[in-house]
């Protein structure tokens, strides 16, 4: 059965009752990733005694906020449609990620989801050797590709097939506001390291947990249109699941992407035997995609 049949074959009701959109469940989590960032960020501020372990456990967090930048792509996380654009901007500016930009790009990768040629994500080449894994995963590649991204934009040149024409000024519009806002950013460094160690160090070693992340929501999946082939539901635990706004159910969100995140794990329920990839943790996927290479 492909995705689509099994859409069609649901219970009258079920995806509807599936698809309510609600503000609370988004704003809790919301407050505890913003919530940790902050207590983390200040214990390393204040340079508590260990402070530099406190390093990548931040980088961890702050690269997480992808995926709520994603999620609010999607325009689902919360009820409330402002609350969904400023923390998908908010989010954007954090990561380096412009966050019109990226809807665009990402509804594109929906669309065309692991096809090559067609979905804009397999552009960043997947790695296919085991040096073209330490090299994708070291995040070196993705931040050449942010930067560009940005200063392209910014130059003016917003013509990918997937922005639409109607878009490309507000995408332009978003850089140059972006780019002013490193620049103010930046000029604080003359007066204070402290952006340096509570964003910027983190944001690069964090990105690499990202990086392995990701490789497992397609990597290894045939390249068809079948979202139940094509994409991977990775099992893993609850602080992992909370950090990641519940895309380890990754199938499902493909299948569904209108499925607000915490309604993914309900809808698993109704999936989960037509689920042709789920793999046991991250680790267990990046040391077996590893050995495959």
């Amino acid at each position: 059965m492909d995705h689509k049949t099994f859409l069609a074959t649901l219970p009258e009701g079920t995806l509807a009752r599936h698809t309510q959109r609600r503000d609370r469940p988004g704003l809790w989590r919301a407050s505890v990733h913003f919530g940790l960032i902050a207590i983390i960020g200040a214990l390393i501020a204040v340079r508590v005694p260990g402070w530099g372990v406190l390093l990548p456990v931040q980088g961890v967090l702050i690269v997480f906020l992808f995926t709520l930048e994603h999620e609010c792509t999607h325009k689902t996380p919360f009820a409330t449609p402002w609350v969904n654009e400023a923390l998908g901007h908010l989010c954007g500016a954090v990561l380096v990620l412009p966050f019109l930009w990226f809807r665009y790009f990402h509804m594109a990768h929906h669309r065309f989801t692991n096809l090559p040629g067609q979905d804009p994500e397999l552009a960043q080449m997947p790695p296919h050797t085991r040096a073209g894994f330490w090299w994708h995963v070291s995040g070196i590649p993705l931040w050449r590709d942010l930067i560009a991204t940005l200063l392209r934009l910014a130059a003016g040149r917003a013509g990918e097939s997937f922005v639409p024409v109607r878009a490309r000024s507000r995408i332009i519009r978003e850089a140059r506001l972006l780019l002013g806002f490193y620049a103010v950013a930046a000029a604080t460094f003359l007066f204070s390291p402290v952006l340096v160690w509570v964003w910027l160090v983190p944001l690069l070693l964090g990105q690499p947990v990202l990086r392995v992340y990701l490789l497992a929501e397609h990597g290894r999946c045939p390249q068809v249109a079948n979202m139940f082939d094509n994409t991977r539901t990775t099992c893993t635990n609850r602080i992992v699941r909370l950090l990641a706004w519940n895309m380890p159910y990754h199938v499902e969100h493909h299948v569904a992407p209108v499925v607000p995140f915490h309604q993914l794990p309900a809808f698993h329920d109704l999936a989960r035997d037509h689920l042709r990839h789920m793999e046991q943790g991250y680790v267990r996927f990046a040391a077996a995609h590893y050995r495959a290479l």
